[in-house]
């Protein structure tokens, strides 16, 4: 072969290597590109839930947050109760009044709810028509309960006129509970805390208000 024929045909195998090269790039290319659009769509896609990841987090803390405030205002008031709750179970089960000796609830009727006049004792509508309810919720709970009816007053007033005075209020709760509700008066007892025990103070009118109410300590 002469050799202006080798020399034509090594050009033509530069040739065609380099359209057989440019064909495979085209064609990976070709082939990859749906393969990088999934890619780019699934990135974007982590980067949007990452993004609502973070939102949610922000928001959650936030609740927990809010709620933790909430708990820490009613903190104080929580361990009133539970404290006058406590010694209604003592004395209960001092008494042999329990059967399994445990707190259930514990209801506070509050002065807006009973409506007692001052210096009054005697039942408002209202004041009865809680009382109905709380009658009846025991009735269809059918539960076998011991309750203990706390009278408390603000402080105006001598002392020991509050702790009588916080006394015929709870008294006057138990009859009613017993005449309209058909609770055994064995089941309940009355006694008063008189001025002692504010969960507020008595120097604000609202304070006052809170502080003039009947607690319903329910016991099994």
């Amino acid at each position: 072969m002469s050799k202006w024929a080798w020399g034509l045909a090594a050009t033509a195998l530069l040739m065609g290597g380099c359209a057989t090269k440019e064909y495979v790039h085209e064609h990976v290319a070709t082939e990859l590109k749906p393969v990088n659009e999934r890619i780019d769509k699934v990135k974007s896609g982590s980067d949007a839930i990452g993004q609502r990841v973070a939102s949610n987090e922000a928001e959650f803390r936030g609740q927990l947050n809010a709620q933790g405030e909430r708990i820490g205002k009613n903190e104080a008031a929580i361990a009133n109760l539970s404290r006058n709750a406590q010694e209604a179970l003592d004395r209960a089960n001092a008494a042999g009044k329990l059967a399994e000796g445990r707190f259930v609830q514990e209801v506070v009727l509050t002065d807006d709810q009973l409506r007692f006049g001052p210096g009054k004792s005697d039942l408002s509508d209202s004041a009865k028509a809680v009382l109905d309810d709380f009658a009846k919720r025991l009735k269809d709970e059918d539960k076998n309960v011991y309750i203990e009816i706390q009278g408390h007053t603000d402080s105006r007033g001598e002392a020991a006129y509050n702790l009588k005075l916080g006394e015929d209020r709870a008294s006057a709760v138990r009859r009613y509970l017993n005449m309209s509700g058909g609770v055994p008066l064995h089941r309940m007892s009355a006694i008063s805390y008189g001025e002692s025990k504010p969960v507020a103070k008595n120097k604000l009118r609202a304070g006052r208000e809170q502080n003039r109410r009947v607690s319903l300590v329910v016991l099994k």
